[in-house]
């Protein structure tokens, strides 16, 4: 008698993709690249500033925080931060770097659920994070569901949907990346995943189609976010720019290239 594996949760998924020693900004272009890192630091010091001064506190939830880079940054505009995080690894990391500073709670997030043993926060940030959840926009209203009134909400780093996208804009994205890939030394993993995007299939036991996800549901929609949030906040506003890995590439198309990412903010919950 045979019997069918079973699949591998998102968590042990997440960390095949982040274990021990993976460096988060190795393919993080809001992480490598300082002209997208420093607008998102300002977006966020901004969103707990303005919290702050409508609510006397700011307590924010901030998912998938990998190695805590913008939860020093947010600490560091005033505010009191939980995070959540998938690989465990990183969990310990986290743990580690944060173990003084009582403005810091981490919750190991094994089954998705962790958000709901925070409370209601005052703010929810989610950097890169929202294109690694299927249903991101059931995510999403649970989220806002969960923030006070005078509260915000915060994501950055997601794929624009892709079919309001170009052509010309999908094939300088995808080349962009793949040659950047290709610099990583991952000739056979960049190939087959190539193949199998090009066939529109994925498979459900390998990292690298479920950690990225976003590649088979077509990006993220930030028309219908914007849509789920503009009943819930005061005001809602998508940025658009372009985000590539390789250093060289990112300077060139932020002058010429359309944008292939965007960030979204919403501020004031009603």
């Amino acid at each position: 008698m045979t019997t069918t594996p079973e699949k591998p949760s998102m968590g042990e998924l997440q960390e095949r993709e982040h274990g021990i020693g993976h460096d988060y900004a190795k393919g993080s272009p809001h992480i490598r690249h300082h002209a997208i890192r420093d607008r998102l630091i300002g977006d966020l010091h901004a969103l707990v500033r303005e919290v702050i001064e409508r609510n006397g506190q700011c307590h924010v939830l901030e998912l998938g925080a990998g190695h805590g880079t913008f939860t020093d940054h947010l600490l560091a505009a005033g505010a009191r931060v939980t995070v959540t995080e998938m690989s465990e690894p990183s969990v310990r990391f986290l743990r580690n770097r944060f173990q003084r500073n009582p403005n810091v709670t981490v919750l190991h997030d094994e089954d998705g659920t962790a958000a709901c043993r925070t409370g209601r926060p005052d703010a929810v940030v989610c950097v890169s994070v929202l294109h690694h959840i299927p249903d991101y926009l059931g995510a999403v209203k649970e989220l806002v569901d969960r923030i006070v009134p005078g509260g915000a909400f915060l994501s950055a780093q997601d794929p624009l949907w892709y079919p309001r996208r170009s052509r010309l804009s999908m094939s300088l994205d995808r080349n962009a990346y793949f040659a950047w890939r290709l610099g990583q030394g991952q000739l056979r993993r960049g190939l087959a995943t190539r193949l199998r995007r090009l066939r529109g299939v994925y498979d459900e036991a390998n990292e690298a189609d479920m950690v990225e996800y976003h590649v088979v549901r077509h990006g993220v929609d930030e028309e219908a976010l914007r849509a789920l949030l503009v009943p819930e906040f005061a005001e809602v506003e998508i940025r658009r720019y372009w985000s590539t890995q390789s250093g060289l590439l990112q300077s060139v198309g932020d002058r010429f290239c359309p944008p292939s990412t965007f960030g979204l903010v919403a501020r004031n919950r009603r």
